[in-house]
């Protein structure tokens, strides 16, 4: 088996590169012509690759997403041993994942908002953290016509989820990291959403 430092260092590049493969970018490429970060919001994920291809296209983008997160925090989980008594390696590939998504390195360090990807993340950490997330992003979302109210609220139930099924602390950090930062990426939604003048989403 490699060294300690050698497993984290792949571990960590080899996850940073799978999350920046630019789905939704390259979908709307393929089928359009188009550069989806010049269209609606600029993001590359499943909400704005539906404004130019349709719900079909939103649950494929949003599929592939997923499993651009999950797939490298499983890896890492299953073929690393480095400080495997407090879960650092998967976790780490799961903040990797989310900076590839969000600074992909094939789009000049621009992307998505890690929404559908971080809950890739989380499944693989704790399957039950993302049932509740999706519970809540389809009641907020269906309510409110905001996927990106859906989104914010849902991801802050991740790390309360974990916290209550005693998962461990490395995972539960990770969870309020991440939600931080995916928070940090709607900022503007979140403004807009304070004005009243979010787009609202029907599905």
């Amino acid at each position: 088996m490699l060294p300690d430092i050698i497993q984290l260092v792949l571990t960590v590049i080899i996850a940073y590169i799978i999350g920046s493969i630019p789905t939704g970018y390259l979908i709307v490429k393929h089928f359009k012509g188009e550069d989806i970060r010049k269209i609606g919001s600029g993001s590359t994920g499943a909400t704005n690759v539906k404004r130019v291809m349709g719900k079909k296209w939103f649950f494929i983008t949003l599929f592939l997403d997923m499993m651009k997160g999950m797939i490298p925090v499983l890896l890492a989980y299953h073929f690393t041993t480095a400080f495997m008594g407090i879960g650092l390696l998967p976790v780490l590939a799961a903040i990797a994942v989310l900076l590839g998504h969000s600074k992909s390195i094939f789009l000049g360090f621009t992307g998505g908002k890690s929404v559908a990807s971080g809950v890739g993340t989380i499944l693989a950490l704790n399957w039950v953290a993302a049932l509740v997330f999706g519970l809540l992003w389809i009641v907020i979302t269906k309510a409110s016509k905001y996927v990106s109210l859906g989104s914010i609220i849902a991801i802050w139930s991740t790390p309360v989820t974990m916290f209550l099924m005693d998962s461990p602390v490395a995972y539960i950090v990770y969870a309020v990291v991440g939600a931080i930062y995916i928070t940090y990426l709607h900022r503007e939604n979140v403004q807009r959403l304070i004005k009243g003048v979010e787009n609202k989403t029907e599905f």
